[in-house]
């Protein structure tokens, strides 16, 4: 069963303060239309640039996770699109008047709580979810942090494992069966620091926005009545204490495990910079905003290679061409034994498919390995860049006037064999529109449905006649 996407029916906005700048912000969400996923507007620079919620954006992650684009930066978002995630929502544009998202209680509930007074209105694209397909590790031998997905068809499930080697945390596990859980486990759960942390912070002020009231501090030393009477003075109250479980009397945990269970919202938050939702199980023990985001890459990385696979597909060579070889000819200056394509099967503006049939009447096989024959790869390369070049000549009227001449090739790789006897069918799609005749394209070669070779190409056009 195919779920829709997701927006909100109406603006819905709340105001706070940023944890670290301790500039008072309000921060508004938006409904977005399909596709447009989670992106930050800051309206108090001139053009109220976006910032797209996207790992590779990321610039910081030291005492919260940094996005920055378009000369614009949005820090400590992870509690936002934990909320966002958590809900299940899928396209918001969150227009912001400030560089930080406001700290609230420490937790995602005031973003939930916004949200769902808001409303969730379904859209008419499906959710195209990424199922995680087999187990993906990140580690970090020096902190001891193990990571990994694992797949889980119909659902986001996670476990969370923390361990500070403090006598008052201990070792804590956290874990939501499924997402939907997430409002009612995880959402409400506080930041927390320890106390030689908070210390630390003040000296260098770094928590000008920091209330007493949105974080739990946990005491991981000796505190003398001095000292508690320094805090109480610089965080505006009459007295502070220690209370029995080892935290600063200034709140009451919601959980035992509030501090595991931040760790685990921290998660859903910084992996929602993924950029797509996904399905699958995510193990950590020890994690943190710089090992998030570096899983993060990881799985972003692993959906970008399959999403370029999804071109590969079996070409019908017997279909119809676009261009036979006299065709090509026409358009192409190349002439046999340099002339390497056959057929074009595909063109449209953005993209070629072209066909070499592979013989053993192919001149380079007198010399190129005659007892084991083979087609050189600067070939396929060569066969590949005619394929392009049929793409950049069909945006002038007078192909057969222009030359096409290749400024760069990179990334090219080389992943199988081609032999006498093989179909090698090459695509070339722009990576970016055509400017001043010059195109780039990613091109690859398949047999069948193998890949055999692939390349980035940069080309120009230019007349000679």
């Amino acid at each position: 069963m195919n779920v829709k996407q997701r927006t909100i029916k109406a603006p819905v906005a709340v105001s706070g303060t940023g944890l670290h700048t301790g500039e008072r912000v309000t921060m508004t969400f938006n409904p977005a239309p399909e596709n447009h996923g989670f992106k930050f507007r800051r309206t108090d620079l001139e053009g109220s640039p976006i910032v797209d919620a996207d790992v590779d954006n990321v610039t910081d992650t030291s005492r919260g996770t940094t996005i920055t684009q378009n000369g614009a930066s949005v820090s400590t978002v992870e509690h936002v699109l934990a909320a966002l995630v958590g809900l299940e929502m899928d396209n918001i544009l969150i227009d912001l008047d400030g560089p930080e998202t406001p700290i609230m209680d420490g937790s995602s509930i005031s973003f939930v709580d916004a949200l769902l007074e808001a409303g969730a209105q379904d859209q008419d694209a499906d959710r195209e979810y990424y199922h995680i397909p087999y187990n993906i590790h990140y580690s970090e031998t020096d902190r001891k942090v193990e990571m990994v997905a694992m797949p889980l068809d119909d659902d986001y499930r996670f476990t969370c494992m923390v361990d500070y080697n403090s006598p008052v945390l201990g070792t804590q596990h956290a874990s939501i069966s499924t997402i939907s859980e997430f409002k009612k486990e995880i959402a409400s759960c506080r930041t927390f620091c320890f106390l030689h942390e908070l210390e630390m912070l003040m000296k260098h002020n770094l928590i000008k926005g920091g209330d007493i009231n949105n974080a739990i501090v946990v005491v991981d030393k000796h505190v003398d009545a001095e000292e508690l009477a320094h805090l109480a003075k610089l965080f505006n109250r009459e007295d502070i204490d220690v209370a029995p479980q080892g935290i600063l009397n200034n709140i009451e945990l919601r959980h035992q495990n509030e501090p595991a269970r931040h760790k685990l919202l921290d998660m859903i938050g910084d992996l929602a910079l993924v950029g797509v939702p996904l399905r699958g199980h995510i193990m950590a023990a020890r994690p943190g905003h710089a090992a998030n985001v570096a899983f993060a890459k990881k799985i972003k990385a692993l959906i970008k290679k399959e999403r370029s696979r999804k071109h590969v597909k079996v070409y019908n060579p017997n279909a119809k061409p676009v261009y036979d070889t006299v065709q090509i000819m026409n358009i192409l200056p190349h002439r046999p034994p340099m002339l390497l394509v056959d057929k074009i099967l595909e063109l449209t503006k953005t993209h070629v498919v072209g066909l070499k049939a592979v013989t053993m009447n192919e001149p380079f096989f007198v010399g190129h390995f005659p007892g084991a024959p083979v087609m050189p790869g600067v070939l396929q390369i060569e066969a590949m860049a005619q394929t392009g070049g049929i793409l950049v000549l069909n945006t002038v009227p007078d192909p057969e006037n222009w030359l096409t001449l290749f400024l760069k090739i990179e990334n090219a790789r080389f992943k199988d064999k081609v032999l006498p006897g093989d179909t090698l069918i090459f695509r070339c799609d722009l990576i970016a529109p055509i400017r001043r005749g010059i195109a780039q394209m990613k091109g690859i070669g398949m047999v069948g449905e193998k890949i055999v070779v692939e390349a980035e190409l940069m080309a120009q056009i230019v007349k000679y006649k």
